[in-house]
C-alpha cells in the first residue's frame, strides 16, 4: 500500500470519528456553554498529546512552533464559528452538509492563496454546490439562518486550515521575500496536533470568558456531562485529529479533503438514528446537491482510482 492509500484510508476513519464526534458535541452543549465546552474539549486533548509530544515538541525550531501555532489560531476561529452553528441549526445532518462545503473551498484557497494548480472539475463543482446553498435557504424566502451563515463561514475558515496543516505537515521548498530558496521543514504529527489542539482551547476559552457565565454550569453541572466531554476530547478530538495530521503528512495534495465527504453522511444517518432527526424534501435535494458538488471536486481521481482497482481485479485473470 502506498503513503497516499493510506493516507485515502486513514481519512476514511476519519470522517466516521468526526461524525461520532457530533454526537458527543451536541449532548454536551445541551448542558453547558458551548465556547466553554470546546475550551475544555481542546484544552484536554491538546494538553494530552503534548504530555506524549514532549521530546518532540522540545526539538521543534522556532520557525516550526510559529507556523503549528498559526494553524491552531485558524483553527480555533473556524471552531469557534462551527459550534456556534451546532448551537444555532435545527438539524445537525444539514449543519454536517454545509461544513462540507469545506471541500470544495480548499482548491480555491490553494489556487488563489498558494498558487497551486486545480483541476476543470473544482470549478464545475462550485455552481453546484452554489445551488444547494440556495435549495437550504428556500424554506426562509432566501433569508439563511444564522447557524446557516455560522457554518458556511466556519467552512470557509476550515479550508484554511486544512490548506495550512497539509502544507506545515509536508516539507517544502519556498522562495523568501529577498528572493532566496528555503527549505521549511515538516512537523511531525503529534507535536503539531498537539500545538494546534491546544490553540484552539486557548482561542476558545479567551472568547467563554469574555462572553459566557461560568459558574453556574460548574454548580450544576449533571453527572453524564464529564462523559461527553471526555469523549469529545479523547476520541472526537486528539484521536480524530492526530489520525487527520498523520494521513495529511503522507500526502503533500490538498485533494486529500475530500475524502472528508463521507462526513455529512455518517452525520445525518447518526443523527437520524441518535436524536430521531429527520430532514425536509427541500433539505434533502439541497444536501444531495452538496454531495454531487464533493463527488464532481473529487472526479478525477475517484476514476482514476477505480480504474487501478480494476486493472488490479483483472490482473491474475491475464496473467
Amino acid at each position: 500500500m502506498t503513503d497516499a492509500q493510506k493516507s485515502d484510508f486513514l481519512l476514511v476513519g476519519v470522517t466516521l470519528l468526526a461524525a461520532v464526534s457530533w454526537i458527543f458535541s451536541k449532548e454536551a452543549i445541551l448542558l453547558m456553554p458551548p465556547l466553554l465546552f470546546m475550551a475544555l474539549r481542546f484544552l484536554i486533548a491538546g494538553l494530552v498529546l503534548a504530555l506524549v509530544a514532549y521530546p518532540s515538541l522540545r526539538r521543534l525550531s522556532a520557525d516550526q512552533i510559529r507556523r503549528s501555532l498559526g494553524v491552531g489560531l485558524v483553527f480555533g476561529i473556524a471552531m469557534s464559528l462551527w459550534i456556534m452553528g451546532l448551537v444555532n441549526i435545527e438539524s445537525m445532518g444539514e449543519g454536517a452538509f454545509l461544513t462540507s462545503l469545506g471541500v470544495v473551498i480548499v482548491p480555491i484557497i490553494a489556487r488563489l492563496v498558494f498558487r497551486e494548480a486545480q483541476p476543470a472539475s473544482t470549478w464545475l463543482a462550485i455552481p453546484i454546490a452554489v445551488s444547494g446553498l440556495a435549495l437550504l435557504s428556500l424554506k426562509n424566502g432566501f433569508r439563511p439562518e444564522a447557524g446557516q451563515l455560522f457554518f458556511v463561514a466556519a467552512a470557509t475558515i476550515f479550508a484554511l486550515y486544512f490548506t495550512l496543516n497539509t502544507r506545515t505537515a509536508n516539507q517544502r521548498t519556498v522562495i523568501n521575500r529577498r528572493g532566496e530558496t528555503v527549505e521549511k521543514a515538516k512537523v511531525p504529527a503529534l507535536p503539531l496536533t498537539a500545538m494546534a489542539l491546544t490553540t484552539v482551547g486557548l482561542v476558545t476559552l479567551t472568547e467563554s470568558a469574555v462572553l459566557e457565565p461560568w459558574l453556574a454550569t460548574f454548580q450544576q453541572a449533571p453527572a453524564n456531562l464529564i462523559g461527553w466531554v471526555l469523549a469529545s476530547a479523547l476520541i472526537g478530538t486528539a484521536g480524530r485529529f492526530l489520525v487527520q495530521t498523520f494521513a495529511q503528512s503522507l500526502s503533500a495534495h490538498s485533494h486529500g479533503v475530500v475524502i472528508l465527504v463521507l462526513e455529512p453522511v455518517w452525520v445525518a444517518l447518526f443523527a437520524a438514528l441518535w436524536f430521531g432527526e429527520t430532514m425536509s424534501p427541500l433539505q434533502l435535494a439541497g444536501c444531495g446537491l452538496i454531495l454531487a458538488a464533493l463527488i464532481v471536486n473529487r472526479w478525477a481521481a475517484l476514476s482514476k482510482a477505480l480504474k487501478q482497482a480494476m486493472r488490479r481485479r483483472n490482473l491474475p485473470e491475464n496473467g
